[in-house]
């Protein structure tokens, strides 16, 4: 199946209900852009349609857009019937962003999903155990945020190593 294909038919199924912005011309898999709000069910047509059948969930990350005051969370899935990969990327809000898990469409998310609320702040509503993952519970921000500012110590250890530079400094 085509990168084509695979637009048309998530715009055959989907219609109306989400919105798809798609691109073919980048470096690396083809992807979509799904509204918020339709993302968990975009997800599940991804997975569930046997046009599609993309039922390996690679990875699920998300990049911080400051200037834009948002969170772009992407998913990059695998279909083994036929041996194709695809991206699905939704935009959600920086500040106390939401967005559905999709831990029930692929149990492999759990850990993904918690891995970016640890590390950015989202927020995965309906998640059966969102809490850090990497961080210690008490840890104040999210380091993976370009704006993170990291404390010089924490729990009196300190957090830099002595002769590296402060991330942003002129040292």
């Amino acid at each position: 199946m085509n990168t084509q294909a695979i637009f048309e038919r998530l715009d055959q199924i989907l219609g109306d209900q989400v919105k798809l912005d798609w691109q073919t011309e980048h470096a690396g898999d083809p992807f979509a852009l799904v509204n918020p709000e339709h993302w968990h069910t975009a997800c599940q047509v991804l997975r569930d349609d046997e046009a599609l059948t993309f039922d390996f969930l690679r990875s699920l990350t998300a990049v911080d857009r400051p200037e834009q005051g948002q969170l772009e969370l992407v998913v990059h899935l695998f279909a083994y019937k036929h041996r194709q990969a695809f991206v699905l990327k939704t935009l959600c809000p920086r500040e106390e962003g939401q967005i559905q898990t999709v831990s029930d469409i692929w149990p492999a998310a759990n850990w993904h999903e918690r891995e970016v609320f640890d590390l950015f702040g989202l927020d995965f509503e309906g998640h059966p155990d969102m809490r850090r993952l990497l961080m210690p519970d008490d840890w104040v921000g999210h380091p993976l945020l370009k704006d993170y500012q990291e404390e010089e110590s924490y729990r009196g250890i300190p957090t830099r190593r002595p002769g590296y530079p402060i991330a942003g400094s002129k040292k």
